[in-house]
């Protein structure tokens, strides 16, 4: 008789339903944040302006990104137009960097070129106050016989002709 009154007694302990449980959850949760919220709020001007920064930075990393794609794929749409006369850069007008002499083995002549040859314009514009007489000489002569652009050509016969003037 002692186990039937046990039955009776486990049965009896049914669990709520999930609906009132899920409420029961919710206004604990509710309590809780409420007894935080001072300490919250405190902290929630940091939190939104430092959310804000993030989503700012990652809108100008996809622009950045995009507009990169899109230089890539209307390359081969521009044309040049001829550079005037007048027009110097400001590695033209700067003095010169000491010239280094040119004591390369033939394996780096060749690493000379084939880095050129990877070179965007900007790149060359950034890297021509470090090439000797004789390498702008040698790039020059690449580019005329090979791709023969005429804003290379034209950036490669400035600096040689500044360099051959000091």
């Amino acid at each position: 008789m002692a186990s039937r009154v046990r039955m009776r007694q486990a049965v009896a302990m049914r669990s709520f339903p999930l609906p009132v449980r899920v409420a029961a959850g919710l206004a604990a949760t509710a309590v809780e944040q409420t007894r935080q919220l001072p300490a919250t709020l405190l902290g929630l001007p940091v939190t939104v302006v430092s959310q804000a920064l993030q989503v700012s930075m990652r809108v100008q990393q996809q622009i950045t990104e995009l507009a990169i794609k899109g230089d890539e794929a209307l390359a081969g749409l521009r044309t040049y137009e001829e550079q005037p006369a007048w027009v110097t850069f400001d590695e033209d007008e700067e003095p010169a960097a000491p010239q280094r002499p040119s004591t390369a083995a033939p394996e780096e002549e060749t690493s000379l070129l084939a880095d050129y040859d990877r070179m965007s314009l900007p790149q060359l514009r950034g890297r021509l106050r470090s090439y000797t007489e004789a390498e702008l000489a040698e790039l020059l002569e690449h580019e005329q016989a090979h791709e023969n652009r005429p804003e290379f050509v034209r950036m490669l016969a400035n600096r040689l002709e500044r360099v051959r003037s000091q």
